[in-house]
């Protein structure tokens, strides 16, 4: 019993310490670490090692994927390539449909691309295509930030999901593959909240929308799509060579699949055609002080926070609260449910979707297999409901809300019945999808 006060405790203790205290989750995630591993009797050294353990462990598996993806999104991003997206998403689906083509935009630009930086990114087309459809800015900006948001929670390469799977010990190649199909179903739900609810809401899509991008000198969609879609599909092709009836045979042509597969070396050929994305590259792009510098500060807060969460997840993995929560849970009807209430809870409190992600993946990993929840796919689609819980909410205590409401001239109260009730929408929609796959295929 002391062990579960504890846990609540330390959830607590983790959501004031990055609110009202400002503490960096680093330093909250690996206090709570320490601090519950003292107070619930192990052995100081056991302690220690625990920490050391699953911090290194942690991070030796998602490290470098997440600086890859952060220097590809960094690329396309600075090269025009999301952009180029953007406006080739337009040509298929046409301008009158604006909504729907942003959320299309915000579902592939945000798989490497911050949803943040992507909707900042997007916001001068957002606003054009508004104007020139004669439509409210209401409904292209939440269809785009619902867009955004749908991968951004659920798809790696982003960083959360990636933390999540190296956490939970989940495979990637199925990770993605799931996290794209109920993402697709969380984007058809935005994209009805948007053109249902946010079009009846009237903001007028004033100025010149912020400086427009040129498609002068950035790359084809074909070409900018390549470092987005080359390492994603190598990493499934991979995971499905490796299934128990090996459906691709083998061979030297499947062993050099599974090299090409692995999910660092799939998203360094990423990083690799993101670098031949500029119309000419200049060498100060690669350097310290460049883009890939910038992309590498960037992912490096990511990387710290994501090693915290695992340590704090192996503290509590070998302080055995797992079995006692286990035995608890084990006839709840919550199921696959369960870690997305957690995120939700914990995104709603603190309002990082990232931390939400990292904190509840280091809570329920220890308790997969009492949950009955062990199996490879089954891992992937926690990680994916996790994901699905850490959109709920975005409200003022999330930075995106903000970037939303600021770039798409809504006042706060606005924001709130369309950004935060928006997502809100479009969690639980990813939540009823994650849980009807699960009776099929667990």
């Amino acid at each position: 019993m002391w062990l579960l006060v504890l846990l609540v405790f330390s959830i607590v203790f983790i959501v004031l310490a990055t609110t009202r205290l400002k503490l960096h989750p680093f330093l909250a995630l690996l206090i709570t670490a320490f601090g519950f591993g003292i107070l619930s009797g192990m052995p100081l050294p056991e302690v220690v090692k625990s920490v050391n353990e699953g911090f290194g462990g942690t991070i030796g598996y998602i490290g470098i994927v997440i600086l890859a993806g952060s220097i590809i999104g960094t690329f396309l991003e600075k090269s025009g390539g999301a952009y180029r997206l953007a406006t080739g998403t337009l040509k298929l689906t046409g301008e009158k449909n604006v909504p729907l083509a942003m959320g299309c935009v915000g579902y592939v630009v945000s798989i490497p691309v911050f949803c943040d930086s992507g909707f900042v990114l997007l916001a001068p087309l957002m606003k054009a295509l508004a104007r020139k459809a004669g439509i409210t800015l209401a409904a292209s900006a939440i269809a785009l930030s619902l867009g955004l948001y749908a991968t951004h929670t659920m798809v790696p390469p982003t960083p959360g999901p990636v933390a999540a799977a190296g956490i939970i010990g989940a495979d990637l190649g199925l990770t993605i593959l799931w996290g794209l199909l109920v993402a697709l179903f969380a984007l058809a739900a935005g994209w009805l909240f948007a053109t249902r609810v946010a079009a009846r809401v009237h903001i007028a899509a004033d100025g010149d929308g912020g400086p427009e991008l040129s498609l002068t000198d950035s790359p084809s969609v074909i070409k900018s799509l390549l470092p987005i879609v080359l390492p994603i599909v190598l990493i499934v092709l991979r995971s499905i060579a490796e299934l128990p009836d090996k459906p691709l045979g083998a061979g030297p042509a499947v062993a050099l699949l599974g090299f090409l597969g692995q999910p660092v070396v799939a998203l360094l050929i990423g990083v690799a055609l993101a670098v031949l994305l500029p119309r000419k590259l200049d060498r100060a792009m690669l350097s310290s002080s460049g883009w890939v510098g910038e992309a590498i500060v960037a992912a490096a807060t990511i990387i710290i926070i994501t090693g915290a969460g695992g340590a704090f997840g192996k503290v509590l993995q070998n302080s055995g609260i797992a079995k006692i929560i286990g035995d608890n849970l084990t006839g709840s009807s919550l199921g696959i449910l369960l870690p997305f209430v957690i995120a939700a809870g914990i995104k709603t409190a603190q309002g990082s979707s990232t931390v939400a992600i990292i904190t509840t993946a280091s809570l329920v990993a220890p308790l997969l297999a009492s949950l009955g929840l062990d199996g490879d796919t089954a891992r992937a689609l926690v990680v994916v409901a996790i994901g699905a819980g850490s959109m709920v909410v975005s409200h003022a205590n999330d930075s995106f809300f903000w970037v939303v409401t600021q770039f798409s001239n809504m006042d706060v109260q606005t924001g709130y019945r369309l950004q935060t009730v928006g997502t809100l929408v479009q969690g639980v929609a990813a939540a009823v999808t994650v849980y009807v796959l699960s009776l099929i295929v667990l």
